[in-house]
């Protein structure tokens, strides 16, 4: 429970035994002792800091309050004796711009440690709270020396008295702050910890935002929307409005468009609606045509593949295995071989000899860079916090693998230790990006199909050669293909787009998680192996991901227009899809809206290009004649002769997944 004239709240840090050493009332050239107590707790959708000595004699003119103009806590000002008498009437009208920034000091008796004194008289002065949204930084002190000891530094450069921790460390104190704010160290002072820096927050563990108080929340949408984004919305409905409007009633009529701002200011530069701006390509409603019947194959047999290969182990007719992937998949028992070329980690013309020796130069090569960080000693990694906190963030995020596939069962299982192990090592052969949350969902899959450590590294490796932009601090990556999904959306349904900008949802926020790690958290397990691996063809446009997320959004559509869901509503529902999409589904409408896409004449520049649907001509798939009327912008891989492929039966099976099944007839031609 909280001592009496406390801000009242839930208390989520406590700690006695913390001084303030004041240099008033020097005795011996020695400092004042002063003992206090500091609290951090959740209050009105705030979080505080409050420090406070211990003393019931309190006289409550000494109150410091920060100036009135001031926006955080700038100006300190000596309560006038006329005004003393208002501190705790003050306090429990607790203002949003935080006016008053110290309080009354708790009831508690003082305490003291060891032959420190404890001083009654004139230290009251000394007592401050704070929101945490005023603090700027927070210096430590060196290792080694004495007590442990933080100074918060405020917004506007104000900086409150060292806090000392006689009892303990200040460790718990950062635990909790860390909670709700991001802080990593200043690159110009390690023992400075900055307040919401951007790299470090792009590598925050997995929290369930439910399990967060309303403040937590919105912080870590606004400053993490990595984090925000991969767990959380679930069961996202009136909360988020809830959190932001607090207990102020004046607020509790603001419009959902104020929700969509703040979002959106989540990724700085981010602007959807581009076409409505000078120099950016308007788009119009066309006609696309009719959507062509698309039906899926078997997948790839380990004898079809035999046959592909010549004497020396070359692949033959690459194009057309890759069309054969794409339409069916791979059978299970071929993927630790097919992936390692789909990934780039085998060149397709390469020879069996070849891949022996590539393999043996690339083992060398992996267990050099992974003895580099077994070589560091627990001293070493003190003194290196980049490497400290990637560690700590993988062995977090290795900790929430799904453990629904066998391969990673068990808290000790190899499966884990091996993903541990592929991630560290990738942090020295990217130091300059190291890890970031999320890079754990796309190994996984990776991991289990290969069954070898190298070869699942270099697999990883070259995967996130393609998805790097996604992971990087100014979030280029995932800028551009949030506005170019808004493009096609635009284009394939301007009704649906229209309904979306209504509901303040047009900026497609609750796809991040989709594009940030490929769909990894919204397909089983082994449909995202089948998934990933029609993707990896690159056929057959680019960008067709941003297919697969308009094949989802459109099977979505009726819900979401029919019972009128609003902002609230959409993030609900989209997230909850979550295990339910069926993957053959998706690529058979993906396909058929990019066949679709190619036998349009009108399609926009702009569309052509997010597609590289431009400056070629090809005859499309269903195309007998190759004559005028079949023929549109397309690139050469477009080019599927689907008459030659063994369909999938109604009844057929997977090998390795036997609840697919084959995709619902769509509009013929």
């Amino acid at each position: 429970m909280a001592a009496a004239g406390v801000v009242s709240g839930k208390i989520i840090y406590e700690q006695e035994g913390v001084y303030i050493h004041s240099p008033c009332g020097k005795t011996n050239d020695q400092d004042s002792l002063i003992s206090g107590i500091l609290h951090v707790l959740e209050k009105d959708a705030e979080v505080i800091v409050d420090w406070r000595p211990l003393d019931d004699a309190l006289d409550s003119s000494s109150i410091l309050y920060a100036g009135k103009d001031s926006s955080s806590v700038v100006e300190w000002t000596q309560v006038p004796k006329e005004r003393g008498h208002r501190g705790s009437e003050h306090l429990n009208s607790y203002e949003a711009e935080w006016d008053m920034v110290n309080t009354v000091p708790s009831k508690k008796k003082p305490h003291t440690t060891g032959d420190a004194p404890s001083h009654r008289n004139g230290k009251s002065k000394w007592s401050f709270l704070f929101s945490l949204t005023d603090l700027k930084s927070i210096k430590q002190n060196k290792e080694g020396m004495g007590w442990s000891y933080l100074v918060f530094c405020l917004k506007d450069d104000v900086v409150l008295p060292a806090l000392h921790f006689h009892q303990g460390d200040s460790k718990l104190l950062i635990d909790s702050l860390e909670k709700y704010v991001v802080l990593c160290e200043s690159p110009q002072d390690k023992r400075t910890l900055l307040v919401n820096c951007q790299s470090k927050s792009l590598s925050q563990s997995f929290e369930n935002l439910l399990d967060e108080p309303a403040y937590g929340l919105i912080q870590k949408i606004k400053k993490d929307p990595y984090t925000a984004t991969m767990v959380g919305f679930s069961k996202v409905t009136n909360y988020i409005f809830d959190s932001l409007r607090g207990s102020d009633p004046s607020t509790h009529q603001r419009p959902p468009s104020e929700m969509a701002d703040f979002l959106s200011d989540a990724i700085p530069g981010l602007k959807i609606n581009q076409q409505e701006e000078p120099g950016f390509e308007v788009i119009t409603r066309i006609d696309l045509g009719e959507r062509p019947v698309v039906q899926r194959r078997e997948p790839v047999s380990l004898e079809e593949w035999s046959k592909n290969i010549d004497s020396e182990g070359r692949i033959l007719n690459v194009d057309n295995m890759k069309q054969m992937i794409f339409r069916g998949g791979l059978s299970h028992a071929l993927r630790k071989q097919a992936w390692k070329f789909l990934l780039g980690y085998f060149p397709w013309d390469s020879t069996k000899e070849e891949r022996i020796q590539l393999q043996k130069q690339k083992t060398d090569e992996y267990f050099r860079m992974k003895l580099q960080w077994k070589s560091v000693s627990e001293e070493q990694e003190k003194r290196n916090s980049r490497l400290r906190d990637y560690r700590s963030l993988i062995e977090k995020d290795v900790n929430r693998t799904d453990r629904t596939n066998k391969f990673y069962e068990g808290q000790d299982n190899p499966g884990l230790i091996l993903l541990h192990d592929i991630l560290m090592t990738y942090c020295m052969y990217d130091f300059d990006l190291g890890y970031v949350q999320g890079m754990s969902d796309l190994l996984s899959p990776l991991l289990y199909v290969m069954e070898n450590e190298v070869d699942a590294f270099w697999c990883f490796a070259s995967y996130m050669d393609q998805m790097h932009q996604n992971f990087e601090e100014q979030m280029q990556g995932m800028k551009t293909q949030l506005i170019q999904l808004s493009t096609l959306l635009r284009l394939l349904d301007s009704g649906f787009c229209s309904y979306l900008e209504s509901q303040d949802s047009g900026y497609l926020y609750f796809c991040f998680r989709w594009l940030l790690i490929r769909f990894k958290r919204e397909f089983s397990f082994l449909d995202i192996l089948r998934l990933w691996e029609v993707m990896w063809t690159e056929l057959p446009c680019k960008n067709f991901h941003l297919l697969l997320c308009y094949a989802i959004l459109e099977s979505e559509k009726q819900q979401i227009m029919e019972k009128h869901y609003g902002f609230n509503e959409i993030l609900k529902h989209i997230n909850e899809l979550s295990m339910k999409i069926d993957v053959e589904d998706v690529l058979c409408k993906a396909e058929a809206i990019s066949l679709q896409m190619v036998k349009c004449k009108e399609l926009p520049q702009a569309v052509s290009e997010i597609l590289g649907l431009q400056d070629s001509e090809v005859t499309t798939p269903d195309s007998d004649t190759g004559e005028d009327e079949n023929v549109g912008m397309t690139s050469p891989t477009s080019t599927f002769q689907s008459d030659s492929l063994p369909v999938l039966a109604t009844s057929g099976a997977r090998d390795d997944n036997p609840t697919q099944n084959q995709c619902p007839q769509m509009l013929a031609d």
